[in-house]
């Protein structure tokens, strides 16, 4: 259902707010993606390989669809203009654009060793939100592993003439990871996800990603894709990461966005109940099972791989079942 429509609808006095969205992703085929998100996480797509789906987005590069109610077919962006913003909640319309980007990242082979910047330095340079990141590792093969932050310190000048001479993986700090990991990724950490991973990534709206180094691998032009050097030795924080830092109770919090896990069993834990208030929606990605959400006389079953936003101010809400989410507010 398309702008125009939508409008017509509204304008016939036939929506309501909805209360619970059921997301379909912008697919993204980058040339490290495998299968796995494809035949494990039930995404439809034609290409031979899907690295990311965006599961959360308001994006102009990749912005996710509303599947059910009236909005059926619109983005989620359009759906957000007609309803207003107040359906984000007070805390998002504090940013000028819908502030989270929430992905499945599936990395058959290692990904560019990359950086992102802060928020003044990409409003200035890139005209869009820098990147405050997570990653929850989904699954991973045996001795998986990543790149997070460098192992000691490392001076502007040799960390320039090692991504020249292609030897900047010699001090890079690499993290052999377990499911369940979780790891906190601030702007200017130099890091990479590794061959073997399936990662939820819950971010800042922003897809400013500055490459240093890619393994020579030419894209489908036959080129090598291109590196963002003089940029990433403005905003790397060259300095190990000292300490992991703790979010308790919450998996992460930060000033962009708080994650928490929830696991029901079905068994002894078949149910929870939750509020959505003016000040945020409440966004639900399944990596197990499956369940039920209901709110405000709305019932809409997920399963694994599922996106789903309750909107803000929606009140009380429930979730059933047998599975295992992130839930993330603002």
């Amino acid at each position: 259902m398309g702008d125009l429509s939508i409008r017509n609808v509204i304008k016939e006095g036939a929506v309501q707010k909805m209360a619970v969205l059921k997301l379909k992703p912008a697919c993204k085929d980058y040339l490290w993606g495998g299968t796995r998100l494809m035949k494990e996480f039930g995404k439809a797509f034609a290409g031979e390989r899907l690295a990311e789906t965006w599961e959360l987005s308001c994006h102009p590069d990749g912005p996710s669809i509303v599947e059910n109610g009236l909005y059926a077919g619109s983005t989620l962006n359009e759906y957000i203009l007609m309803e207003g913003r107040k359906v984000t909640g007070t805390k998002s319309c504090q940013y000028e654009q819908f502030p989270i980007l929430i992905k499945f990242i599936d990395a058959r082979e290692d990904l560019s060793i990359q950086v992102h910047p802060g928020d003044s330095f990409a409003l200035e340079h890139e005209g869009q939100y820098g990147k405050t990141e997570m990653w929850y590792i989904v699954d991973c093969e045996e001795g998986a592993s990543l790149y997070y932050g460098f192992s000691r310190e490392v001076s502007a000048e040799e960390f320039a003439q090692r991504i020249e001479n292609k030897t900047l993986l010699e001090v890079l700090n690499k993290v052999e990871v377990q499911k369940g990991d979780v790891l906190f990724i601030e702007p200017g950490t130099i890091h990479a996800i590794g061959a073997g991973n399936v990662i939820a990534e819950i971010q800042q709206n922003s897809n400013v990603t500055y490459r240093v180094y890619d393994y020579g691998r030419k894209g489908p032009d036959g080129k090598e894709r291109d590196l963002h050097i003089e940029k990433a030795l403005q905003v790397t924080n060259r300095i190990p990461i000292l300490k992991r830092k703790s979010f308790e109770p919450h998996i992460v919090s930060c000033e962009y966005f708080t994650v928490d896990k929830i696991v029901l069993d079905g068994q002894f834990v078949k149910r929870i109940f939750g509020e959505t208030d003016r000040t945020s929606f409440a966004s639900l990605l399944v990596l197990e099972g499956e369940g039920e959400v209901r709110a405000a006389e709305e019932r809409v079953a997920f399963r694994k791989g599922d996106s789903v936003l309750i909107t803000a101010d929606t009140g009380a809400y429930e979730l059933e079942g047998n599975f295992e989410a992130l839930l993330t507010t603002v």
